[in-house]
């Protein structure tokens, strides 16, 4: 299968890369199935859209931006996701470009949880105050 992004170009997938967010993303709560495509030579990866080809989300590892970063999953994300390991999750925040390229940042506060066995994934919001909606990118 295909998808022909007119920012991206073709990117190509099967039906075993698609997660499907069941919630959807807040802000776009009626697109459901994602792929995602690592940027080479990178640490970052598109989120796209298979249902819109014109949204794809930038993200990166948070594990990238803050070395410490650390949240608590709640059981009914545990549950929503049928996660039965920390093996199972994988995490990933999105990155807000600005026009000046310091000025990127990134959603610490909201990251995706991603469960690579049952293909399933959610926005999550953390309780903890140090964690913030626009975090440097870089510092």
């Amino acid at each position: 299968m295909e998808i022909i992004s007119p920012v991206h170009g073709k990117i190509v997938y099967s039906e075993s890369d698609i997660i499907n967010f069941e919630k959807g993303i807040p802000g776009f709560d009626n697109l459901k199935k994602y792929v995602i495509k690592e940027v080479e030579e990178t640490n970052f990866s598109l989120l796209q859209s298979i249902e819109d080809s014109d949204l794809a989300f930038i993200i990166t590892s948070p594990f990238s931006v803050e070395e410490n970063y650390e949240i608590k999953l709640s059981e009914e994300i545990i549950k929503n996701l049928h996660v039965q390991s920390p093996n199972d999750v994988m995490l990933y925040v999105i990155v807000t470009l600005n026009s000046d390229v310091s000025k990127a940042t990134v959603n610490l506060k909201a990251p995706l949880i991603i469960n690579i066995k049952d293909r399933n994934g959610e926005q999550f919001i953390v309780d903890r105050e140090e964690y913030k909606i626009r975090h440097p990118l870089s510092k």
